[in-house]
């Protein structure tokens, strides 16, 4: 296996400080709102028997005015899949169960129905193979055409700028993975979603790095100005209604199809980092 730990450790790099940006940005749209709310921050170790260097990570979270719940974890782990998952991650399996991954997972969850929720992961991870995953999804509970336009013409943009087919790729694998099949319903109006970009050398890694950047960059530059679009939105009892149960849906995907979230507890990783994508409070009929 090719030792990628300096291109790991250039990726690690990168993910702290798009975390440190956005929390910054967070913080100041809080200001504007009149609100003091800052994130808090906990270092967090993982444990594997025999492994000396298992990595960890730090979970940054914030409750404010406008960000009723928002998380925004950076992790770097490394040490064996136990054998039974090895075989379903790329390029591992219970011979080579050998790994090394980093990365930024955010969830936010807004205090008002009409600004909309949101995800984004990117990530590196280290097997036999090589390669970059991620994206950035838009979860509206009250859904804005004009919103999810702009979303998706800013991750278009930032597609296209490094292959004509990604755009159209990554928002049909968005569409398809963010799907809830027991409820027939998708998760929200979509985004990207991209895995096992591999790297085979160091001109694939800095190629695939530099889109990777460029998704943070996108969802930095468009996620901010929906916020301060609909932040100020006079909302009823109705739209809260209308949140609440959408977060129970919300809640469903992430506990029994995302990759994320199997992925961090096969793994060993902090379970308040894990499940810090659940929302604050949700309903069911």
């Amino acid at each position: 296996m090719t030792d990628w730990t300096a291109e790991s450790r250039t990726a690690q790099t990168w993910f702290e400080k798009l975390r440190d940006r956005i929390c910054a940005e967070f913080e100041a749209i809080e200001r504007e709102a009149g609100s003091d709310a800052v994130f808090e921050y906990t270092d967090w170790s993982r444990e594997e028997e025999g492994n000396e260097d298992p990595g960890g990570g730090t979970r940054g979270a914030m409750k404010g005015k406008v960000f009723e719940k928002v998380g925004v974890n950076v992790s770097t782990v490394r040490g064996n899949f136990a054998p039974e998952f090895a075989g379903t991650i790329n390029g591992a399996d219970a011979e080579n169960p050998g790994f090394t991954a980093t990365g930024i997972s955010l969830v936010a969850h807004m205090a008002n129905p009409h600004v909309p929720a949101v995800h984004m992961n990117t990530r590196f991870l280290v097997t036999g193979k090589a390669w970059f995953g991620g994206g950035a999804d838009l979860n509206p509970p009250i859904p804005y055409d004009e919103d999810t336009a702009d979303f998706h013409a800013r991750f278009r943009a930032a597609c296209s700028a490094h292959n004509p087919t990604y755009y159209d790729r990554f928002s049909k694998w968005a569409e398809d993975y963010f799907y809830i099949p027991h409820r027939g319903v998708h998760r929200g109006v979509g985004g990207i979603f991209y895995d096992h970009l591999e790297c085979t050398d160091e001109k694939s890694f800095e190629r695939n790095l530099a889109f990777t950047q460029d998704v943070g960059e996108a969802f930095l530059d468009i996620f901010p100005r929906l916020v301060r679009r609909r932040m100020e939105s006079q909302f009823d009892e109705s739209d809260k209604r209308t949140q609440l149960e959408w977060r129970g849906r919300y809640a469903e995907f992430n506990l029994v199809y995302d990759r994320g979230t199997l992925f961090g507890l096969k793994t060993g990783g902090n379970i308040d980092a894990i499940l810090m994508s659940l929302p604050p409070e949700a309903v069911w009929r």
